[in-house]
């Protein structure tokens, strides 16, 4: 199943769904009414789909996509038309920059599903308005009830600040500054069993999804009204599966 979010709809269009059979109505709940173009409407999005509809569905696609079975949907000219006059995504991916981490790809969705955020180590403490701004309008404009926090398997961010916090020494420039965002991770998965940068990649998400959660005015108070959830997780390099952390 793929991420859809209903738009509104004409008359003809009312009727047309109306004459569904109950199980057809279902199947449409479910996800199936997705694999269609989806055009979006101007302005403030509504949809039925709560926060567990959609992680649900994300994690079906990626599933999808793990066992090399993606659907591939609404990726073509005529989709990226029918988004022209706005948009209604279903999910915010507050994701690493990694070229290897594409997520429209990995949870197999198609334009209009996900508000993308990208960011090198998925900072999100300390990494200024842009990145926490971006997540705000997503859940105040466009009334995303899902945000995820994604990281990666051998995250370049995390083994920095894992080598540079053990070196005790810097890097030049603004990669620094980054690497100094993550230490943070580092140094709070200290000691824990496993593997240090499994352990500090883990911790680095769980941060950024502490860090979510108390913004306010907008994300924490939609949290505690239950019509936001904020979830991390890490995407598996070598088999394709995103795992959600915590």
């Amino acid at each position: 199943m793929i991420i859809g979010r209903p738009s509104r709809l004409s008359r003809r269009e009312f009727i047309t769904l109306a004459a569904m059979t109950a199980g057809a109505l279902g199947v449409a709940r479910a996800g199936a009414l997705s694999a269609a173009p989806r055009p979006a409407s101007p302005g403030p999005a509504t949809t039925s789909l709560s926060a567990a509809d959609v992680l649900k569905q994300v994690l079906e696609g990626n599933a999808r996509f793990a066992r090399g079975e993606p659907l591939n949907p609404r990726r073509g000219p005529e989709d990226y038309r029918a988004v022209e006059e706005g948009q209604n995504p279903a999910a915010v991916i507050l994701g690493c920059a990694d070229s290897r981490v594409p997520p429209e790809l990995i949870f197999d969705v198609g334009v209009g599903d996900l508000f993308v955020i990208r960011v090198a180590g998925n900072v999100v403490t300390g990494a200024g308005a842009a990145i926490k701004g971006s997540a705000e309008y997503a859940v105040a404009e466009l009334n995303v009830p899902l945000i995820m926090v994604l990281s990666h398997s051998g995250c370049g961010a995390v083994k920095a600040a894992l080598k540079h916090i053990a070196d005790k020494d810097s890097l030049p420039g603004a990669l620094n500054e980054l690497v100094d965002l993550v230490k943070p991770a580092v140094r709070r998965s200290r000691g824990q069993p496993g593997d240090p940068l499994d352990n500090a990649i883990r911790a680095n998400v769980k941060l950024g999804v502490e860090r979510l959660k108390s913004l306010k005015p907008i994300l924490s108070p939609r949290i505690k009204q239950g019509r936001l959830k904020v979830v991390g997780g890490v995407y598996d390099l070598r088999t394709g599966v995103v795992t959600l952390v915590g």
